[in-house]
């Protein structure tokens, strides 16, 4: 196991167990949404989001309890986010984390519903004073804002509009990364922000994170535009090719597969030189490595 699936995995095992925790049961919600909710969060996800709050918090000294509720509130909104997406009126997948898509599993109308209720749990741990107790009000209150402007016009929200709007045309560059800065690449900024600022960290910390969060999270939409023309669908665990058969945009359309790679380890060099070679973010940098080299 490398470095960068180290920290991944040490994330993801703190991340799932403090998921279980505060998903509700069939208990205290309705039984069949709260089994919607917990398939379409609990699957065999990476759990980068979470692993980037968890590294960037750690570095700056936080405690992991204090970084739990973030971590689990991007999670909750990336899992949210593939619930809608993946609906017929959205994207119209069938498999996700190489298992039925949640419209599929359940119904549609059970997926927007658990879809919704996801999204506003994310924003309860990081407002609650039960969850983020560890955590001043008033960085809860700036994390909240962050989380919400990741997920809406202006980032996951606006990046889908575009996404949708593009399908069978031609559209440049430009235009392409500033679909993926918003849908992909909003949510993994928010990230790495969101554990500095658990952190207490400073203004011009909190921008070298911005700058490598923003670099790592156009990356990884690079790397998943390639592996969708070299990978399997049983590695992806979605569909591949499906890019290319609904006629969207991609990196390697516009550069070839070599162009997109140049791309990919680009944004690799801006994200390691925000950091600086600061010893302290030694998991950031693995992390940038493992979005980059990974091959699912």
């Amino acid at each position: 196991m490398n470095t960068g699936e180290a920290v991944l995995a040490d994330g993801r095992e703190r991340v799932n167990a403090a998921l279980a925790v505060w998903l509700p049961s069939g208990d205290e919600v309705p039984a069949r949404l709260a089994a919607a909710m917990g398939y379409a969060v609990l699957g065999s996800g990476k759990r980068l989001r979470p692993a980037l709050v968890y590294a960037a918090g750690r570095a700056l000294g936080a405690a992991p309890e204090n970084l739990d509720a973030p971590a689990c509130a991007v999670e909750l909104i990336h899992a949210y986010s593939l619930v809608h997406d993946d609906l017929p009126a959205m994207d119209d997948d069938d498999l996700r984390r190489g298992a039925p898509t949640c419209h599929r599993q359940f119904d549609e109308a059970t997926a927007i519903l658990a879809g919704d209720a996801l999204q506003a749990l994310a924003l309860e741990l990081l407002v609650s004073e039960r969850s983020a107790g560890g955590i001043a009000p008033a960085d809860r209150a700036r994390m909240a804002a962050t989380l919400a402007g990741a997920a809406g016009a202006s980032g996951m929200a606006g990046g889908q509009a575009i996404d949708l709007g593009a399908a069978g045309h031609n559209i440049g560059l430009a235009e392409l990364e500033r679909m993926h800065r918003f849908k992909t690449g909003a949510l993994i900024r928010a990230s790495v922000t969101l554990g500095g600022v658990a952190a207490g960290a400073d203004h011009g910390t909190l921008e070298r994170l911005d700058r490598y969060g923003a670099a790592i999270g156009l990356a990884f939409q690079i790397v998943d535009d390639i592996l969708d023309v070299t990978a399997d669908t049983a590695t992806l665990g979605k569909m591949q090719g499906a890019d290319a058969e609904q006629g969207k945009p991609t990196y390697p359309a516009l550069l070839g597969l070599a162009g997109a790679r140049d791309h990919a380890e680009r944004m690799r060099g801006e994200a390691l030189a925000a950091l600086d070679g600061d010893d302290d973010f030694a998991a950031l940098r693995a992390l940038a490595d493992f979005i980059i080299d990974r091959s699912w």
